[in-house]
């Protein structure tokens, strides 16, 4: 049983950025992204993590960045930068924190603690990287752990290079020896609520395989794609976006249960179609994510 419906968020697109590069930051202003990920941890250097934490609290002390999501990933608990970096979030109010190399519920929970005792506001979300072997087996207790009361847990994170690196699968085209994992986090999502996103594409040159993953990570049901290159936004927010036939099929599904003869009613005919309300909760979540891209995209003609 999945827990309370929340407003769905974009999230195609999730663009990660090494918090050390004060240019790769300044470009996520411009960038059509629906997602950045801050990123203090593999892309930082252990010397210059201090420097990196810097970096961000200029950042968004000196233009925070709007009309986008912004997580920030933290090195892990145990390490001798997580609880600094931990205390940056708190004073930054990003709207997550993505926590890495999740192993079991136990990493949620200790860190949604911590997020307690600092005050931090309720709408401060955890995200975690499944990236370990142990994360995988324990994908769905992972996941149950965002029903949990006062849980913050709102997305799993895949991260396949590590995956490989622990389990010796090699890097090959369709990930074929991979899906079955893959599949797995999706499911626990999809019990629970969550959202999953795909794991990252290394070569952003090549880009006839990244549009093959794209389609790949669609069809398996995630909800986007980690990015490490801005080259890979558009094909990603195409990829990932509702089309028009779905918006539209979505639309009529919303009509017709608005229908005073449907009123009270858990499945109707519609163009001789059985529909379920299960159904409608869907295309209201996909119309609201059309309406959601549509302003976007005003809003960017206007400044142009």
């Amino acid at each position: 049983m999945s827990r309370n419906p929340v407003t769905p968020r974009l999230r195609r697109s999730v663009l990660s950025v090494p918090a050390i590069n004060p240019r790769a930051l300044e470009k996520t202003h411009a960038v059509d992204c629906d997602a950045v990920i801050f990123d203090l941890e593999d892309s930082v250097a252990p010397e210059k993590k201090a420097e990196a934490r810097e970096n961000l609290r200029r950042f968004f002390s000196d233009r925070p960045l709007q009309g986008k999501e912004r997580i920030i990933r933290i090195n892990g608990l145990s390490s001798n930068f997580g609880l600094a970096d931990l205390e940056l979030v708190t004073a930054l109010g990003p709207d997550a924190v993505l926590l890495p190399k999740v192993d079991e519920p136990q990493d949620v929970t200790d860190i949604g603690d911590l997020l307690s005792e600092a005050d931090a506001p309720e709408d401060l979300r955890i995200w975690a990287m499944i990236e370990t072997p142990r994360g995988i087996l324990n994908a769905a207790d992972i996941a149950e752990a965002g029903r949990t009361p006062g849980s913050r847990l709102d997305c799993l994170v895949v991260g396949l290079n590590d995956l490989r690196k622990e389990t010796g699968v090699l890097p090959q085209p369709g990930r074929s020896y991979l899906v079955p994992w893959l599949m797995q986090v999706v499911l626990a999502v999809s019990a629970y609520g969550l959202d999953a996103i795909d794991s990252v594409f290394n070569d952003f040159r090549d880009e006839q395989g990244f549009d093959a993953e794209c389609q790949q990570g669609r069809a398996m049901g995630f909800t986007g794609k980690m990015l490490i290159h801005p080259a890979q936004i558009e094909p990603a927010n195409r990829h990932f976006g509702p089309d028009p036939a779905a918006i539209a099929e979505a639309e009529a599904i919303i009509s017709a249960f608005a229908d005073p003869a449907s009123e009270g009613l858990n499945v109707i005919n519609a163009g001789g179609r059985m529909i379920e309300r299960l159904h409608l909760v869907q295309a209201e979540s996909l119309v609201h994510k059309a309406r959601l891209i549509a302003a976007r995209q005003a809003a960017a003609r206007k400044t142009m």
